[in-house]
């Protein structure tokens, strides 16, 4: 799972007019899951199912 920092400079995920995380290949804004146990949250994008973790 690559960050979503990461996604942003290859080109997977841009930010819309909102600055909200959008996939390329979709055009969907991504959902975000935190989990207590971790430091990152999980964005994942529900059309596709890619995933990144936002630190």
């Amino acid at each position: 799972m690559r960050s979503t920092r990461k996604g942003l400079r290859e080109g997977d995920l841009y930010k819309d007019t909102y600055e909200r995380l959008t996939c390329s290949d979709c055009d969907e804004s991504l959902k975000k899951r935190s989990d207590p146990d971790e430091i990152y949250a999980v964005r994942t994008c529900p059309e596709c199912g890619a995933a990144w973790k936002e630190l």
